[in-house]
């Protein structure tokens, strides 16, 4: 009896700091979310200045109160360059992970609506597109058309719908072993009608975490795509754009540059991806239970 108190009130003491912990990192993760979203809104109408406008006379000055993350190799405020960066890396991430989820849905729940060959065929068609690097592949979408916002958010959506179609699948193929499913096919409902009234809802949570899942793997994309020089034009501040064009700067020791635009992409993509893991928390009774111990 002396011994069992004292581990219980461990096991209570390290359950409560576990949840206290993961409400630190969603308030975290929301708080950034929040003002990632408030600069992207406020910042470009606030700030008086063309993102475009050239002083070679200012070019290279590190950061201050007039230039809060300095300034370029051609003078411009960096700041709000990475403001529209950010907003373009958003967009781009949005847009394709919405994308890569419809088709990664559609893909997944045919497969394990219809199952036989129809599961098997599409099945092969996803571990042969798996076997290919994403980053490869999307270089070989994004090469055919000339550089633009909507060639990246195609060649994202066509490389990352790939893990979604998989755990569609296995939400589908759970849910064809429930009860409600056998009586809806004893009563005489079409496999269509099973599929659309009641597997599909049944799997859009799991798809709509995906697609938040999506948007930071998007983002990084994206990035990597504009540092190549593969993705949107060089004249568009774009986060991986105005990394590529601050290398030189880098090496004559101006740091400013590389770092901001390096810090938002990894911030707001963390942040992101915080929130989405306490939703797969919320809606996964299994893995709140054990991270609750």
């Amino acid at each position: 009896m002396t011994c069992e108190a004292p581990q219980g009130t461990v096991w209570r003491s390290y359950g409560t700091d576990r949840r206290s912990t993961r409400t630190v990192r969603v308030r975290v993760s929301a708080a950034l979310v929040a003002v990632t979203v408030l600069a992207v809104l406020l910042v470009p109408p606030l700030v008086q200045l063309d993102q475009q406008a050239v002083d070679l006379q200012a070019k290279l000055l590190p950061p201050s109160w007039a230039h809060p993350f300095g300034t370029d190799d051609l003078g411009r405020d960096l700041l709000l360059r990475c403001v529209y960066g950010l907003r373009v890396s958003l967009v781009v991430g949005v847009a394709a992970a919405l994308a890569a989820t419809v088709i990664g849905t559609a893909v997944g729940a045919a497969a394990g609506a219809l199952g036989g060959w129809a599961d098997r065929g599409l099945m092969r068609l996803v571990d042969t597109l798996s076997s290919v690097p994403h980053l490869l592949l999307g270089i070989f979408i994004v090469a055919m058309f000339r550089p633009g916002v909507w060639p990246v958010v195609v060649s994202v959506a066509l490389t990352h719908w790939l893990s979604t179609a998989r755990i569609v699948r296995a939400e589908v193929l759970s849910l064809r072993a429930r009860p409600y499913i056998d009586a809806a096919v004893s009563g005489g409902a079409s496999r269509w009608r099973v599929a659309i009234r009641h597997l599909l809802p049944g799997v859009l949570p799991q798809a709509a975490l995906a697609a938040v899942l999506m948007v930071p793997h998007a983002m990084w994309h994206e990035s990597a795509l504009s540092f190549l020089g593969l993705g949107l034009p060089t004249h568009l501040a774009s986060l991986g754009n105005l990394i590529q064009g601050a290398r030189g700067s880098l090496l004559a020791g101006q740091w400013w540059p590389t770092l901001f635009p390096g810090l938002l992409i990894i911030v707001p993509t963390l942040a992101i991806a915080g929130l989405a893991g306490a939703w797969r928390e919320r809606i996964n009774p299994r893995r709140r239970s054990e991270l609750m111990l």
